[in-house]
């Protein structure tokens, strides 16, 4: 019957939630008021399932029985269950004071994506320590004591967690430099995203076409990563043309396959497009057209569509592609 009764719990709070979104047709309530109210309506279904199993079971011995007692404090399922309380309000509590509250205060002061993230971040790792450390208070547990033992273990599991610390120590030196923040487009191993989240382990970038790559912050502080957010993004193509072909014929049929497709897709920027002649092969003479977009999207399909047009007009005015080359992208 306990489960029965906590299946209704949340199946009312699901009800309620329903009709919520139903029966209120006001967008600003939607975008506003919803969310906070849906976050309320959670958090009572959860703690009320709690609070529920500590009263249906309030008389049972096993509740109360000390697992052991060390410097007064009886250690019991009940204790336990309340610590566990404890540090689970603190984490949902900081994590809504951080999503409705902050961004008021960051609004009014001009605070910027990135050091916004920075500050809450900040701010849910104190809150969780703080509260972590009451917990350990609560059940008995000697705060010195614990930091000698994790200091020997530390000596001994150092040298395996190498490569955990130094993301750690990334992650920190990314929050507060910032040579990146969340929502700059960047550039790794060829794959362009966008950083949706930054943790003390991790970074997660969002990318097109490769779905999410979840990199270690190791790379970040180690690799040369390129910043795509406030540089020009080009949709290039290279091409590579047989020797004896007439590089004047090569560059304005470049030009006007560029042109061409430029005009077709909606969006493009007005700028004209840049015909290059970049290199001397053994058996090639490479040239490069590059056009300005806007998005990652916008780049892979002109890239695509430009490639065809050449291909076209190469075949009409009877210019070979070099034998081991082809239409690539740099």
């Amino acid at each position: 019957m306990f489960f029965v009764y906590v299946a209704l719990i949340f199946a009312a709070k699901s009800l309620i939630v329903f009709l919520l979104g139903k029966l209120v047709p006001s967008k600003r309530f939607k975008d506003r008021i919803f969310p906070v109210l849906s976050d309320i309506l959670n958090w009572l279904a959860f703690y009320g399932a709690i609070l529920f199993f500590l009263f249906y079971f309030s008389k049972e011995n096993w509740l109360f029985y000390p697992f052991y007692e060390t410097e007064g404090v009886k250690v019991s399922v009940f204790l336990i269950v309340a610590v566990a309380i404890i540090v689970n309000f603190a984490s949902r509590l900081v994590k809504a004071f951080n999503r409705y509250v902050m961004p008021f205060f960051y609004e009014q002061f001009d605070v910027d994506v990135g050091m916004s993230y920075t500050f809450n971040r900040i701010i849910y790792y104190i809150v969780m320590f703080i509260a972590l450390a009451l917990s350990f208070t609560t059940v008995g547990l000697d705060l010195t004591a614990l930091g000698v033992v994790f200091s020997v273990l530390g000596i001994g599991i150092g040298f395996g967690v190498r490569n955990i610390a130094a993301n750690f120590v990334s992650g920190i030196i990314i929050l507060f430099e910032r040579p990146m923040e969340v929502g700059e487009l960047v550039e790794i191993d060829k794959k362009i995203g966008r950083i949706s989240k930054i943790t003390l382990r991790s970074t997660v970038v969002e990318t097109l076409k490769n779905g999410t790559l979840v990199v270690p912050n190791k790379y970040f502080i180690e690799q040369i990563v390129k910043n795509r957010s406030s540089a020009k993004l080009f949709a290039r193509v290279v091409v590579s043309v047989a020797y004896g072909s007439d590089t004047q014929q090569v560059e304005q049929l470049l030009l006007q396959a560029a042109e061409i497709e430029k005009q077709k897709m909606p969006g493009v920027p007005g700028e004209l497009p840049e015909v290059r002649f970049i290199d001397f092969r053994n058996s090639a003479l490479d040239f490069q057209v590059e056009v300005n977009v806007v998005d990652v999207d916008m780049k892979e399909k002109l890239e695509s569509r430009i490639r065809h047009s050449i291909s076209e007009l190469f075949i009409a005015n009877g210019v070979k592609l070099a034998e081991v080359a082809m239409i690539h992208e740099k």
